[in-house]
């Protein structure tokens, strides 16, 4: 029997791949670079297979043909407003951007989705009017902040 997983996320990446994962396991607790594997001694590994908050991934670093699209993104669910904070600012950092309602995208084009345990919470509420105004709160933010849905939420 193997310790492999039956199924993992493949990125694409056009040879920087082992330095996005190496990023990657550094951000989030259960997170380690698994194997790698460089048929040329002299480029870089063709495939890095890692675990991200014990989610299996893999890169193949299979050039330049393919381009990240926010279409796949990676979503996190944070703990709080401190975890939300570390994670956004350290994806943004060094030529990531901010997009909109939660979306971020990395340095590398990869698109992540940082999403606070109460952002679900006030949107799926029994009290839809205060659910609506929380919806409406996040419309308008970029990186999630949980103080501004509890207030709108609260009307």
């Amino acid at each position: 029997m193997t310790d492999q997983p039956k199924v993992r996320t493949c990125l694409w990446f056009d040879g920087n791949g082992k330095e996005a994962a190496e990023f990657y396991v550094s951000l989030l607790p259960d997170s380690f670079i698994e194997t790698s594997f460089t048929p040329e001694q002299s480029g870089p590994p063709l495939i890095v297979e890692f675990t991200l908050a014990g989610a299996p991934y893999m890169v193949l670093n299979g050039g330049p043909m393919f381009k990240h699209t926010p279409a796949a993104s990676i979503s996190v669910l944070t703990k709080d407003q401190e975890e939300t904070d570390r994670l956004w600012n350290a994806l943004i950092a060094d030529g990531g951007e901010e997009s909109m309602c939660a979306w971020c995208i990395d340095r590398f084009g990869v698109s992540w989705q940082i999403i606070p345990e109460r952002l679900p919470q006030l949107l799926q509420a029994d009290d839809k009017a205060a659910a609506g105004r929380a919806r409406e709160a996040m419309m308008k933010m970029k990186k999630i902040d949980i103080a501004a849905l509890e207030t709108a939420f609260n009307g």
